[in-house]
């Protein structure tokens, strides 16, 4: 931890530790997803699993009776960050994204999961 002190001795400003900062990026979290769009024959599962195992995130995918594409996603904060941004706006090279949907996420001690992957 480190302090910092103003001119008032009464008064310190606390900000946060290069070791606390770490902690907080490697914090494990899960997140419930589902994608809106042209999302289906398009081998957006495909590149979703590929996305997820180049990031370390672990969960699974699966394409609805609605059109959509639905899973979990299990991983590191920051790697999910990155997950869930390229869901919302990236994707397969032949899908168009309308909406991405994230719900229940969550803070968990392990991994539920393995893997990622496809399910039908």
């Amino acid at each position: 931890m480190i302090r910092h002190y103003t001119s008032n001795p009464a008064v310190s400003v606390r900000s946060a530790s290069i070791t606390e900062l770490a902690m907080a990026s490697q914090r494990l979290l899960a997140v419930d997803f589902e994608v809106f769009g042209r999302v289906q024959g398009v081998f957006f599962r495909k590149y979703t699993k590929k996305k997820a195992v180049e990031l370390g995130i672990r969960g699974w995918c699966k394409n609805t009776e609605e059109k959509t594409v639905t899973g979990q996603l299990e991983g590191p904060c920051q790697q999910l960050s990155h997950m869930k941004e390229w869901l919302q706006k990236t994707g397969s090279p032949s899908s168009r994204i309308d909406k991405a949907e994230f719900k229940n996420e969550k803070e968990i001690e392990d991994y539920s999961f393995k893997s990622f992957s496809v399910r039908h």
